[in-house]
């Protein structure tokens, strides 16, 4: 897949900061290796995956060292089985040893994130419903992760509060009510999509007869989904309805059995659990 130059972008600075935040004033460890010495590595995955985050190694190793070699034996978005060679790396010694943890750090974080998504997006296929991720994400690697979703098959929710409208429960209170609340959203007149959060089945009607295109459904149970899916489908213009909060891989399939358009859940992001890799240099 070709990616755009504001992505490569992003991907640069990450790393760029990510190498300034490691090394500092320099990696004292590194200069025990003699400057002109040649090494070769591999990178290697220890339990099955879903593998996100290439772009992220290579910055790693070229923004120290151009000339490192890196011969990758997998694509973007593969699952992997544990102890598989992902990457063979050649190069001087001094530079890949390095750049070798922040290269890691993006790949087992990304990957986590990718293979998550990935067992959720499996647990509902043949389903009506999309798996989608949240806010909930590591400092300053928002755009990474929601990538990370994508790469798992996945689709992303708002980026940002200033990518939509989330109306929330305190945004309902301090605006009086539903009604008065999805007006001023709609006068902001900003282009953006507009959801509302609703706790209820009382709330969706209101917002169903307050013009909501986009709802989101928390905390709903089995029961009350399969009740909002029906109350939505009596509107003239039926809203998409999302299901979120307690959602688990235990029960995501019968959330989605409801008919429900979009799932999000903020584990994907928020609760990672680092893929294992490693890299290890070849005598």
């Amino acid at each position: 897949m070709k990616k755009s130059m504001a992505f490569l972008d992003l991907v640069h600075a990450q790393v760029k900061n990510a190498l300034a935040e490691d090394i500092g004033t320099g990696d004292l460890t590194a200069l025990l290796v003699p400057a002109g010495q040649l090494a070769t590595a591999v990178i290697l995955v220890r339990e099955d995956a879903v593998i996100c985050g290439i772009d992220w190694v290579n910055s790693c190793f070229w923004q120290l060292d151009k000339g490192i070699n890196l011969d990758w034996q997998i694509m973007e978005g593969e699952r992997v089985k544990a102890n598989q060679i992902l990457c063979k790396i050649s190069g001087l010694a001094r530079p890949l040893l390095t750049a070798e943890r922040c290269a890691l750090n993006f790949l087992q974080t990304l990957s986590a994130t990718a293979t998550e998504t990935r067992k959720y997006v499996d647990a509902i296929a043949g389903t009506h419903s999309q798996i989608l991720d949240t806010r909930k994400t590591v400092p300053h690697l928002r755009l990474a992760q929601k990538y990370a979703v994508t790469v798992g098959g996945g689709h992303n929710q708002r980026l940002a509060l200033y990518d939509g409208v989330l109306i929330k429960e305190n945004h309902i209170a301090a605006a009086g009510s539903i009604a008065e609340v999805m007006k001023q959203a709609f006068a902001l007149n900003a282009g953006k999509s507009i959801q509302i959060e609703v706790e209820n089945l009382n709330q969706l009607e209101q917002a169903l007869m307050a013009g909501a295109a986009s709802i989101l459904l928390d905390n709903f149970t089995i029961d009350l989904l399969i009740e909002a899916v029906r109350l939505n489908n009596l509107h003239a213009k039926p809203a998409i309805l999302e299901a979120s909060g307690g959602i688990t891989l235990g029960n995501v399939r019968e959330i989605a059995m409801t008919g429900v358009d979009r799932i999000s859940i903020g584990s994907l992001t928020k609760n990672v659990h680092a893929i294992d890799l490693s890299m290890r240099i070849k005598a």
